[in-house]
């Protein structure tokens, strides 16, 4: 996902236990290594978001016509 390898040391305060569920759940060798890829999947989950956005708004926008053809929308 990430594509630059560039490093930074950064100190913050975080849940001990939370990242150790974190580590376990992403098999992740170091605690270093379960925020990186934790931090991975935010992003990629982020970015499906955005582009599944666009998507809906472009159909919305399309001016398709939908029939109910089972109708389940009808009240």
């Amino acid at each position: 996902m990430a594509t630059g390898r560039t490093r930074s040391h950064k100190h913050f305060r975080l849940d001990a236990v939370k990242i150790k569920r974190a580590q376990r759940m992403l098999r992740a060798g170091t605690e270093t290594e379960a925020i990186d890829r934790a931090l991975d999947l935010v992003i990629s989950e982020h970015e499906r978001n955005r582009l599944a956005a666009e998507a809906h708004e472009r159909f919305i926008t399309s001016g398709v016509d939908i029939k109910d053809v089972y109708g389940a929308l009808e009240e």
